[in-house]
């Protein structure tokens, strides 16, 4: 396992620490061409606080990196970007690079951060450079970053948190199976709304799981049960459709059986005399993600055949 020490924001690490119970965050990157391959999901990046201060004051772990438009990063993940509106990110944002929401931004997924108060704040290791601008990776085996990881386990996921010497889950991270993890290795953790809506796009690789739709504005990662109604955001539970299809699909006019063929309820020609081309998809083969664990679920499918559907 390795830990990431990444140089961080002042003004974004003092506003998430004020937001309670934060779930995830994105440590977002303006440049967002260069993908961020320094971490596998279910490791730990550091916020090391830039400057003068120099000190690691929390960190997270790592689900995954997406690369999304401003528009897309801010409606995925609201002001756990570190900042308090959509005007505000953009307006960020454009410090770096001109204003086009439209452009794309790096986005370092991280579940469960932590943020310290200052007295709780630690110095880097010596070996790490202080102007160093892409922070550095430790082995969580041995020497520095053998005590990093002994102060996150003890600091960041301590008092109650899990921490354990096993795999994250494929279910909830999607991941290549068979992946061999080296210990230290932190406990499997869920997904917030925002992780859960770019792995889902991801997964599906930016294509309805319907109409085979590309268009990325328009595609949203629903569902199959509504966390309203007890489901939660694990991959198996979720789908990538395209927006009208989607509506549809919350409603009860399309649906999916468990054996992966797409529904159309007859009740949309006979309430509204209309919808021929969602009578197109009726009886073909769901469009599947290649990774078996993140499939939807048949009890899923199941339950939204039996409760949501309308034959």
């Amino acid at each position: 396992m390795k830990i990431y020490v990444y140089p961080t924001d002042r003004d974004w690490f003092e506003y998430l620490s004020r937001r309670p119970n934060t779930d995830e965050v994105n440590f977002w990157r303006p440049g967002g061409v260069q993908p961020f391959r320094q971490l596998q999901t279910g490791e730990l990046l550091l916020f090391r606080l830039k400057g003068r201060i120099n000190k690691i004051a929390g960190g997270g772990v790592f689900l995954r990196f997406s690369l999304q438009s401003i528009t897309a990063a801010w409606s995925a993940f609201g002001d756990k970007n570190g900042l308090p509106d959509y005007e505000t990110f953009r307006a960020t944002l454009a410090k770096h690079k001109e204003d086009d929401p439209s452009r794309s931004i790096g986005c370092v997924v991280l579940l469960d951060p932590v943020f310290f108060p200052s007295e709780a704040w630690i110095a880097p290791p010596s070996d790490l450079g202080l102007n160093n601008p892409q922070g550095m990776a430790f082995d969580a085996s041995a020497g520095s970053g053998r005590r990093l990881f002994d102060w996150a386990r003890e600091s960041l996921f301590g008092s109650g948190r899990r921490v354990a010497a096993e795999a994250p889950d494929a279910s909830h991270y999607a991941e290549r199976p068979g992946a061999v993890w080296s210990e230290p290795v932190l406990a499997k953790r869920r997904l917030g709304q925002g992780g859960f809506r770019v792995v889902v796009e991801e997964i599906y690789q930016r294509r309805c799981a319907i109409s085979g739709e590309r268009t990325v504005p328009v595609l949203e990662a629903a569902h199959i049960m509504p966390v309203s109604r007890g489901g939660q955001h694990v991959l198996n539970n979720g789908l990538l459709l395209r927006v009208d299809i989607h509506t549809l699909f919350d409603a009860g006019l399309i649906g999916v059986t468990p054996d992966y063929r797409v529904r159309v309820s007859p009740q949309l020609r006979k309430k509204w005399s209309n919808g021929k081309i969602y009578y197109s998809h009726d009886g073909q083969d769901l469009r599947m993600p290649s990774i078996a664990a993140a499939r939807p679920s048949q009890q899923f499918l199941e339950w939204h055949s039996d409760t949501v559907f309308k034959p």
